[in-house]
């Protein structure tokens, strides 16, 4: 072994034993969180326990940044960019079923997301990377968000107050139950998915059912108008990007003889691409025009536009891949595409991003995010912790040559 392969390895020995020491502490965080779940904004215990946890680890916080988030920085020894790690704390409005000593002391709350392990393993890379500062490298800075979970982004609401100034590059990362603990995963392109809702009224003219040929009846174009929809993704979207629509709800009628003058429907639509989004919209936009035409309606549409998708940046991405690689071995490979969506997309669409898959899946269970029995291993903060730390490292030991290859230095 040279001498720059026993350095690294060197390295990975000191991120293991100190991920090993502080591992305790940061499981007994993720219960306490998980006991006391906060929604949306008021996340105010939780961010009250981070700033603690920072504050004991020599690390200065400020709090209420973006109402309610919390915002730390550790400067690495020699000069080089600022990368962001964020994290998100808040709950879901779920009852939590799982009988466990540590369930959510708050009737009808419940971290069943994940937020609370999110939140536990960015405070032990700030523990972990408070003991490497001689081998760090710029500036890692630690974002605790709140408001994932909810339409008025908590993101947005960080990035509002400055969250993301003098940044370089960012990391975020969600854990999966669907892939076992001690696995990473990575999606090259879109790691999760714009989401868009909408609502359509469609408007038509009452009248008797035994009478149907003088009214304008809006269910009948709403049944043509949903058939008509699925065919936006299985005829006018490239399979290989990737697109889901969803009807979600919908609403007409009141009584078994009266045809209504109106019909709702709404739901969303989720797409990987910029293109796609595009696409699809308009796509949407010129059914309900056909709808008008063909069935004497008319449609009045609300539209949303939700977050965007959250974009890997290729270099990012695999100086991170690389890092877990280096720290933990061959446990991260590709994963299937999420349709899911969360609001890092706003840090990914300002800043080059990486996202970071981290398997939280326990042995003999087969559990899903937002499910009121939700049990991850809760050794997939450790395992965290690790790859974010030495991501962290490996993003300020690798910069660019004159040439535009990459070098590393140690």
């Amino acid at each position: 072994m040279n001498a720059v392969d026993r350095a690294y390895a060197d390295l990975a020995d000191r991120i293991a034993d100190d991920v090993r020491r502080v591992e305790p502490r940061l499981v007994d965080i993720r219960r306490d969180l998980h006991a006391h779940p906060e929604l949306g904004f008021d996340v105010f215990r939780t961010a009250d326990v981070v700033a603690a946890e920072l504050t004991s680890l020599g690390i200065p916080a400020r709090e209420r940044v973006g109402r309610s988030g919390v915002v730390a920085e550790i400067r690495g020894a020699r000069p080089g960019k600022c990368l962001i790690i964020r994290a998100d704390m808040d709950a879901l409005p779920i009852n939590e079923t799982t009988g466990l000593s540590y369930a959510s002391r708050t009737p009808g709350l419940m971290h069943a997301c994940g937020h609370d392990i999110h939140t536990a393993t960015l405070i032990g890379v700030a523990a972990v990377l408070q003991g490497l500062v001689p081998q760090l490298r710029g500036t890692v800075r630690l974002m605790f968000q709140p408001a994932e979970e909810i339409s008025t982004s908590g993101a947005l609401a960080m990035i509002e107050d400055g969250v993301l100034q003098g940044v370089d590059l960012a990391i975020g990362f969600h854990n999966s139950p669907s892939i076992p603990v001690g696995m990473f995963g990575y999606t090259r392109g879109a790691s999760m998915a714009a989401a868009d809702n909408f609502v359509v009224d469609v408007h038509g003219r009452s009248g008797h059912a035994s009478s149907p040929h003088v009214a304008i009846d809006p269910i009948i174009a709403v049944a043509h108008i949903l058939t008509q929809l699925q065919t936006v993704v299985s005829r006018e979207i490239d399979p290989a990007l990737g697109a889901a629509l969803t009807v979600a709800h919908i609403q007409g009628g009141t009584a078994d003889n009266i045809i209504p003058d109106s019909c709702r429907f709404g739901g969303t639509i989720r797409s990987r691409s910029p293109e796609m989004r595009g696409a699809a919209e308009a796509a949407f936009r010129r059914i309900l025009a056909g709808a008008e035409a063909t069935f004497r309606v008319r449609c009045e549409l609300a539209w949303r536009r939700g977050v965007p998708a959250v974009m890997n940046d290729e270099e990012t991405l695999d100086t991170v891949i690389a890092a877990v690689r280096e720290q933990c071995g061959p446990v991260i490979a590709a994963c299937k595409p999420s349709f899911a969506s969360e609001d890092f997309a706003y840090i990914s669409d300002l800043v080059p991003s990486a996202h970071l898959h981290i398997g939280s899946g326990a042995p003999g269970r087969a559990d899903s995010l937002h499910n009121s029995d939700y049990q991850p291993d809760e050794a997939c903060i450790g395992f965290g912790v690790s790859a974010l730390v030495r991501s962290a490292l490996k993003m300020g030991l690798e910069t660019r040559a004159a040439d535009g290859q990459r070098r590393r230095e140690l």
